[in-house]
């Protein structure tokens, strides 16, 4: 994507208001799961919205939605002003956010850990999507806070890595987010719901969840497969 290209995207993904809270629809979205929000968004034609496989929660059980909070960083040795600016970084997270980390494809450095997590709970924050590393793993855990990530490790950030900035514009694997998007994450992964689409995507998902139960009763009594497809169930 070019300039012109991703100015032209950020135009079409400016915050729009949703018709409901963004409370509201971040528990709604914990309440679904992320393969009836990808079987939505594939059939609206959006078929590019999954973060990279690698991006596991720390727990299998750990679920989470939330308002996208962006950040983009590098590995840098620069050790000057470093915690100032994470610091001014932790204080503008929002309630109800989520904080996702491009790391540029950094693969030694932890971008998460304990002390980080305790300051994201008391600004509200629901979780981290992290593309690199998570350390004070069992700290975290502790916590009940949802993180997914790529790896862990004892490598702090400190004089390896360093943020170049927040609330602009991110890339994970195929997958552009922008400030605002919904982010949900479960055991299967983490998917980016655009925010314009955000709400509709949800009653859908909210309905194949609802849909399914009458299809797991047909097997349950007893239907083949063929006669399960003929009355409108699926696989």
């Amino acid at each position: 994507m070019n300039l012109d290209e991703l100015t032209a995207s950020r135009e079409q993904h400016q915050i729009v208001k949703l018709p409901i809270t963004e409370k509201e629809l971040c528990d709604r979205y914990e309440q679904v799961f992320t393969s009836a929000v990808n079987d939505v968004l594939r059939e609206l034609g959006y078929v590019y919205q999954t973060m990279p496989k690698e991006i596991l929660p720390l727990r299998e059980d750990m679920k989470v939605a939330g308002i996208a909070f962006t950040v983009k960083g590098s590995k840098n040795l620069t050790l000057t002003s470093e915690m100032e600016q994470r610091a001014k970084m932790l204080e503008e997270l929002h309630e109800d956010s989520i904080c996702i980390w491009d790391t540029s494809g950094d693969d030694e450095s932890a971008q998460w850990g304990e002390i980080m997590t305790m300051a994201s709970k008391r600004r509200g924050c629901r979780g981290a999507i992290v593309d690199g590393g998570v350390r004070d793993t069992d700290k975290v855990l502790e916590q009940n806070f949802p993180v997914f990530c790529k790896y862990r490790t004892s490598n702090g950030m400190l004089g390896r890595f360093r943020m170049i900035g927040w609330q602009m514009p991110v890339k994970l694997g195929d997958v552009f987010v922008y400030p605002g998007d919904v982010i949900f994450g479960d055991i299967d992964g983490v998917i980016v719901i655009p925010r314009k689409l955000a709400y509709d995507v949800l009653l859908k998902s909210e309905y194949i969840k609802e849909n399914e139960k009458e299809i797991k009763q047909m097997i349950v009594d007893g239907l083949t497969p063929t006669e399960v497809v003929k009355r409108g169930g699926y696989f």
